[in-house]
């Protein structure tokens, strides 16, 4: 199955288009070679400030627009598969992807900080999408030591692609 990405856009300032879906496809592939992660679906949606804002208010307690939101899934299926699906004797039941969580980027966000780090727009969505993936997978950057290996990781995985500063 691999892993896999549906993506979603909620917002205006910005057209989404394949070109873009694919390169973070691509990410999501080399990141998950990194970290040994095989299989898996993640969600991506596209936001605008606004959205993000509340989001970050609701959830973490911030009461201001961010870049990057990430909800990590923990939780397993296989329970509430039984549950729903009787399989008649013999017959199997194709599995969906396990639900590794949900990213959420502003474009706005992104389109900003692009222009204040002299770096292009999908080098920043690339860095983003990258960053909200490690955090599903148990990363965070509350210290030095933490963040410089996320850094380490995210620029390693963008320099295998040329999105480089």
């Amino acid at each position: 199955m691999g892993l896999q990405l549906a993506w979603n856009n909620e917002q205006d300032s910005l057209e989404i288009g394949e070109e873009l879906i694919e390169l973070l496809d691509v990410l999501l592939q080399k990141a998950g070679v990194a970290e040994s992660v095989t299989e898996g679906e993640v969600a991506l949606t596209f936001v605008d400030d606004e959205a993000i804002h509340q989001l970050n208010r609701d959830y973490r307690g911030i009461d201001r627009p961010t870049d990057v939101l990430s909800f990590a899934m923990n939780e397993s299926l296989d329970e509430e598969l039984d549950i729903v699906y009787e399989l008649e004797e013999g017959e199997e039941l194709d599995e969906p992807a396990v639900m590794l969580g949900d990213i959420i980027i502003s474009v706005d966000r992104a389109q900003l900080q692009a222009q204040e780090y002299g770096h292009s727009l999908k080098r920043e969505i690339g860095f983003l999408f990258l960053h909200g993936f490690l955090h599903l997978l148990g990363y965070d950057h509350q210290d030095e030591i933490s963040e410089a290996e996320m850094m380490g990781k995210q620029e390693a995985i963008l320099a295998q692609v040329g999105l480089l500063r």
